[in-house]
């Protein structure tokens, strides 16, 4: 089985998985980063978002050896101690209900602060492409907005 080598979180890690192992499981299996979550293994839910050089991607369709040498953040390494702006608004504006998605849902939140740091409704609607089936989807925006401010 190959080897890659991966910077995770700031850390360069080696792991033994096929090429076409998804990131989701290499992430959750062999490195015990289990704050990715598992939704729907097809992209459309978002549950397992990463970033990727600080993109958003979903984890559950990256193939483990198309990651090469950029650089990965899971929600673990968002902040050390959950003081992320993002995470600070989640917790301020009581977003989560089950909170299953909410790790994608907050990295996908980061990413978009990334490129547009004061984003427009119409924009996070457009950028939030995650699924929450518990429908929290104005406190998330409100979240954001929120992130927003305090940058």
């Amino acid at each position: 089985m190959p080897s890659y080598t991966l910077l995770v979180n700031g850390r360069r890690r080696t792991v033994e998985a096929a090429a076409n192992t998804p990131l989701l499981w290499v992430l959750r299996d062999n490195l015990g980063m289990t704050g990715t979550k598992f939704g729907c293994g097809i992209a459309q839910c978002g549950a397992c978002t990463v970033h990727i050089d600080g993109q958003a991607i979903r984890s559950c369709i990256m193939p483990v050896s198309a990651v090469g040498a950029s650089r990965v953040t899971t929600i673990e390494g968002l902040s050390a101690d959950s003081t992320h702006r993002v995470q600070k608004a989640w917790v301020a504006e009581d977003v989560p209900q089950c909170g299953y998605c909410q790790s994608g849902q907050i990295m996908a939140a980061a990413a978009l602060l990334g490129k547009k740091p004061q984003p427009t409704d119409a924009e996070i609607d457009a950028a939030m492409s995650n699924i929450c089936r518990c429908g929290t989807y104005q406190r998330i925006r409100a979240a954001i907005h929120r992130a927003a401010k305090e940058a």
